[in-house]
């Protein structure tokens, strides 16, 4: 039997009696005591609340009654089968302790200083895997991951030699292994030469834009981001400043030339704008570089797929080109290896980084130190390297099958990605209800992501999807691409 401890206030209110029956309906109830799982003796919970035995006999003795406990000779007590079934007798106090909804209770709406759970997300289903089609974005097809030489890294990392590496608490320091290949390995195919202080190893990228907006953006900061966009920047960013300007995209990403005057900050995804797949010429990036120099504004570029380029020479990062130090770069490992592992990085000015990396620690001191290790000895192995060519391979075949199929079965409604990527963006019939069609799909298996989310402002465009193929088998991209003009054409029936 393990241990459990009851609470009782000794007052007025109620009996001692009746709080003792009261808290272990809660606990039955709430699940915290499992289906024969014994409670504690009469005389165990007499000694343990400082009350009479007698006192907790009627107790029980009430409970046996209603059918929540269960009598055992010469075992005890036991949570009984009726009281989980919900055939126990409801005669009790409503328990209020655990909601805070009782008398006095604490009212949150009020002391809250941000409320983020009120903000529109994307939602994906957590059991994507049992579905046939299932073109959902940021997920890995697992067949493709190497897993024996990622379990060798991990047994390695856990190793004797390196146990100092994962069990100290390294306060605010990465693994210098893994900055060491990101510095080496990772940022020179993006045309990036950093310094070790000026590379941050994140949980995600999600917590590297996280700690950026944190540090650069209050209620006075103009912060711009691209539309349609990432939807977590932009409910991040209006988290922190209520003066968030929406920037428009065209086929080459941003448009430079229709930025606002006296922007603090803007959010760009160059090398595949989220989520048109567009990517941003040279000259484009070039003059975006310019004007933040003009008009002194600073630049987070998120390279979020900077490892699944397969199509064309790939444009250098806008921090490459970056002379004054206005560009923060973020990367992640997810999208190569597995989204699991909330292993991202950020480089930056050094005196930024210093700034990013004492607050990391306030938040979470650092990344996992054996998980770091362990993808630091995947990518000094070149397991990295061999996974991407790897990938490169299935999803250029995945890329060719998907554009393919959209144009014999939706003709025009979608543009290859010209530099990469694992998505398609997709234009359905002005009348269609993306939303309402990725229901009605669900039940056929197949999983779309609605493009409404991306968009701000207030007319939402309804008609757009994203397709992604990094997790779907090949040889069901062209059926699921037929059900899905099959099921648009008898929404518009």
């Amino acid at each position: 039997m393990r241990d459990w401890l009851v609470h009782i206030k000794r007052s007025d209110h109620a009996s001692l009696q009746a709080q003792i029956r009261e808290a272990l309906v809660s606990a039955i109830l709430d699940g915290q005591l499992a289906r024969d799982e014994p409670i504690p003796s009469t005389r165990k919970m007499a000694k343990s609340l400082a009350v009479s035995r007698n006192t907790v006999v009627l107790a029980y003795q009430g409970l046996l009654d209603d059918g929540y406990l269960a009598a055992r000779e010469r075992s005890g007590y036991y949570v009984s089968d009726k009281a989980l079934e919900g055939t126990a007798n409801p005669r009790r106090s409503e328990s209020k302790a655990a909601s805070g909804s009782g008398k006095g209770a604490t009212a949150w709406a009020h002391r809250l200083r941000m409320d983020p759970a009120s903000q529109e997300n994307i939602t994906k289903p957590l059991d994507w895997q049992i579905n046939e089609f299932p073109f959902i974005y940021g997920q890995v097809d697992h067949t493709l991951f190497p897993l024996a030489e990622w379990r060798d890294c991990a047994r390695q990392a856990l190793g004797k030699k390196w146990l100092g590496n994962w069990t100290n608490d390294t306060w605010a320091h990465d693994d210098p292994l893994l900055v060491e290949q990101i510095r080496r390995r990772i940022l020179p195919r993006r045309g990036i030469m950093a310094a070790d202080d000026e590379i941050l190893v994140t949980l995600g990228a999600q917590n590297a834009l996280y700690l950026i907006v944190s540090l650069l953006c209050g209620p006075g900061t103009r912060a711009g981001m691209e539309d349609p966009g990432f939807p977590d920047m932009r409910n991040l960013f209006a988290l922190h400043s209520q003066q968030v300007e929406l920037l428009p995209v065209d086929g080459q990403g941003l448009k430079v030339d229709d930025l606002p005057d006296g922007l603090d900050l803007v959010f760009t995804t160059p090398s595949h704008q989220f989520p048109t797949t567009a990517t941003m010429p040279l000259e484009r990036r070039m003059a975006l570089l310019k004007a933040a120099s003009e008009r002194d504004f600073l630049i987070v570029e998120d390279d979020y797929e900077f490892e699944t380029n397969y199509v064309n020479e790939p444009c250098p990062a806008l921090k490459s080109l970056d002379d004054e130090g206005r560009v923060i770069y973020v990367g992640s490992l997810s999208k190569t290896l597995f989204p699991g592992l909330r292993l991202g990085f950020m480089v930056g000015p050094r005196e930024f980084i210093a700034q990013a990396r004492a607050l990391r620690r306030l938040m979470v001191r650092h990344a996992p130190n054996n998980n770091q290790r362990t993808a630091a000895l995947f990518l000094s192995m070149g397991h990295h390297d061999a996974l991407i060519r790897k990938l490169h391979r299935a999803y250029r075949t995945r890329w060719e099958i998907m554009g393919e199929a959209l144009q014999q079965n939706m003709p025009d409604a979608a543009r290859s990605p010209s530099f990469g990527g694992t998505a398609f963006w997709v234009q359905g019939p002005k009348d269609l209800d993306s939303e309402h069609l990725a229901d009605v799909a669900l039940k056929r298996g197949l999983i779309l992501e609605p493009g409404r989310i991306y968009f701000g402002g207030r007319d939402k465009p309804r008609n757009y999807l994203r397709l992604a193929f990094s997790s779907i088998a090949e040889n069901k991209i062209e059926p699921g691409i037929r059900l899905l003009a099959e099921l648009i054409g008898k929404e518009r029936a």
